[in-house]
């Protein structure tokens, strides 16, 4: 449970969620999978309409907090007017709202992309098509449960991922030097003149000097 100006969020077994999507499939989409979920939904088509919903919108004061407990915002990164980062700036920068957990939502999985939308304060990052398993873990946190479980698989995950990136931009320079040890192999005697170069390191009994000695002296 946050306060931030006399507006308290409480994170109740009912958990309140502001969906925001321009397009219409998939804002039906999520807003069945967190009703499934047992979630509240409030679902509108733009970060806009999102604004208004909140009363962050240069129009409207913010008079009405007290009766729209939103406990969560999930949001579509790519949409017109006004995108899902822009939304999500928007939450962080006011007094009242800052504590709201935001979800970012996208269809294309890019790193940067991914990294600015952490770096601002969003939650979480999900790659769409969204799944009934992503909506329970956000559940799962909102309502305490599996609070650790996220902490260490959410932006943890993440990290983990960067640094495996990081190791498999390295093998190319580590992979490109047995080329020219099997280059020089191919270069190398064939194991025929091995052979013959060895053999005169151990003569036959006939050649050996003991013998030599023992035949001339017969004769």
């Amino acid at each position: 449970m946050a306060s931030n100006g006399g507006v308290t969020w409480r994170r109740t077994e009912e958990v309140h969620v502001l969906a925001v999507d321009d397009s219409l499939v998939d804002r039906k989409v999520i807003e069945r999978l967190l009703r499934i979920s047992s979630c509240k939904v409030t679902a509108v088509d733009s970060g806009l309409r999102a604004l208004q919903f909140l009363g962050l919108d240069e129009e409207k004061s913010s008079n009405g907090l007290n009766d729209l407990k939103v406990d969560l915002i999930i949001t579509d990164y790519c949409m017109p007017e006004m995108t899902g980062y822009e939304l999500l700036k928007k939450v962080k920068e006011s007094s009242a709202f800052r504590e709201i957990p935001v979800v970012i939502m996208s269809s294309e999985n890019v790193l940067a992309r991914i990294d600015r939308c952490l770096e601002e304060g969003a939650e979480d990052f999900i790659v769409k098509p969204v799944k009934l398993s992503d909506v329970k873990r956000i559940k799962d946190y909102m309502t305490g449960e599996g609070e650790k479980e996220r902490s260490s698989k959410g932006i943890n995950k993440r990290k983990q991922r960067d640094s495996f990136d990081d190791l498999s931009s390295s093998p190319p320079s580590i992979l490109s030097s047995p080329s020219p040890i099997s280059s020089s192999s191919s270069s190398s005697p064939s194991p025929p003149s091995v052979q013959s170069a060895s053999a005169p390191s151990s003569p036959s009994p006939l050649d050996s000097p003991t013998r030599r000695v023992k035949m001339a002296s017969s004769k």
